[in-house]
């Protein structure tokens, strides 16, 4: 909460936020009940995200090119929709809250659909709903984040929302391990229970997450051409080009936790447990991290981050079979996700007017999810035809290359002043 005095003022987010030169007291309750919101939603969506793989290509028979083609629909589809959900929610001025409400209900709806679906076809249109109802909510949710902050706190505030975010994705993969081994039919448990714990994510929202405008004043009516034409603003296109050429050599994580289970022979029991892993560097290291970028500069975290990936990829081609091996691989893959998720988010804030903060995130967003759909797709075919070693170096030379171009462009923006 802020300290609140005569200085104060209210934001059109129902946010409370000090006047210019005023410490804050803590960070916004907006920022605290959109983690909330995160970490109970996150513990439904991991417990589906953690059994996924094995189900589709254990359970279901699926070749790597068909799992790599709904993985994608999984983590890419929602950037056919990001877009729009960013740009109603800066046309309604207050609908921020309202439009990623939307988008948690359509995904908890989608749960128990997968109880009903047991091919391709209609899996791949179950997760291309659910990832709609993401791509609605994403930008929304990070606007408000965003607006409830200054621009010295940005970093903070999205390292607390992640971290909180990630204690859900933390205790989701645990939840449906413990379900996989206590009943019969494990997976349709599984999918059950995220259901009723993603209709409490919702509930949490709409009581507990501020929808008003306040006195922001007349409500102006942006359009996804303002928007787009954000891009011209150097420091945002830069930002924009280096998520889209990075995106493309990020392997998704189904991909690596099936790479480490054939590396290590995991039993497919313990399979789920793998994302623990990953999760637990993230929340650890979410907060340091952000507050790290608001120090020393966000561009620098943020292909730091990359460079975490890079030793992934690096360990994974390598020969050693060592007992630390896994638990190496899991920490750099979450700090990569610390050092680049909200990151990102917070270095693009600082160039995108208040007024289109919803829709110029998305715009970022929806190239970043769009490349590593393509990259789901590209990697899954390689893994099909040269193998999956030769399909991961092909990533890692990408990674590498990327990651050099980007250090050429250093956005004016994502530097401490």
């Amino acid at each position: 909460m802020y300290v609140a005095d005569s200085r104060t003022s209210t934001s059109a987010q129902g946010a409370v936020r000090p006047s210019a030169g005023r410490r804050r007291a803590a960070l916004a309750p907006t920022v605290l009940a959109l983690g909330t919101v995160s970490l109970v939603t996150d513990v439904s969506s991991e417990m589906v995200t953690a059994v996924l793989p094995l189900y589709l290509v254990t359970g279901l028979g699926l070749s790597p090119l068909g799992f790599g083609l709904l993985d994608g629909v999984y983590n890419g589809f929602s950037a056919l929709v990001r877009l729009v959900g960013g740009h109603f929610a800066d046309r309604g001025g207050g609908r921020h809250k309202w439009v990623a409400g939307l988008g948690y209900g359509i995904s908890a709806v989608c749960k128990p659909l997968l109880l009903v679906a047991h091919a391709l076809t209609p899996i791949g249109l179950v997760l291309a709903a659910d990832r709609t109802g993401k791509g609605l909510r994403t930008a929304p949710r990070d606007a408000l984040i965003s607006l409830a902050s200054t621009p010295e706190t940005r970093g903070r505030a999205f390292g607390v929302h992640r971290a909180m975010d990630t204690a859900g994705a933390l205790l989701g993969p645990l939840v449906a391990f413990l379900i996989l081994r206590a009943t019969v039919d494990g997976y349709d448990a599984v999918f059950t229970v995220s259901f009723c714990v993603a209709v409490l994510g919702v509930l949490v929202l709409v009581l507990f997450v501020p929808g008003g405008r306040g006195d922001a004043g007349p409500v102006e009516r942006p359009t996804l051409r303002a928007a787009l034409a954000l891009l011209r603003g150097r420091d945002l296109r830069r930002i924009t080009v280096c998520a889209l050429l990075l995106g493309l050599a990020t392997v998704s994580d189904s991909f690596v936790y099936l790479l480490l289970q054939r590396r290590l022979g995991v039993p497919d029991r313990w399979f789920a447990l793998l994302p623990l892993g990953t999760a637990a560097a993230f929340l650890l290291l979410a907060v340091p991290l952000g507050r790290l970028a608001d120090r020393v500069g966000r561009w620098a975290v943020f292909l730091a981050g990359h460079g975490a990936l890079l030793a992934v990829y690096a360990l994974l081609l390598t020969s050693w079979h060592g007992t630390g091996l896994p638990y190496l691989v899991l920490a750099l893959h979450g700090a990569f996700y610390a050092a680049t998720d909200g990151v990102l988010m917070a270095a693009a804030s600082d160039s995108v007017p208040e007024r289109l903060r919803s829709s110029g995130l998305a715009v970022v967003q929806t190239g970043q999810a769009l490349t590593r759909f393509a990259c789901s797709l590209l990697f899954g075919a390689a893994w099909t035809v040269w193998g999956d070693r030769a399909a991961l170096a092909g990533a890692a030379v990408a990674l590498a290359a990327c990651a050099a171009f980007s250090l050429t462009l250093r956005p004016k923006g994502t530097v401490p002043a």
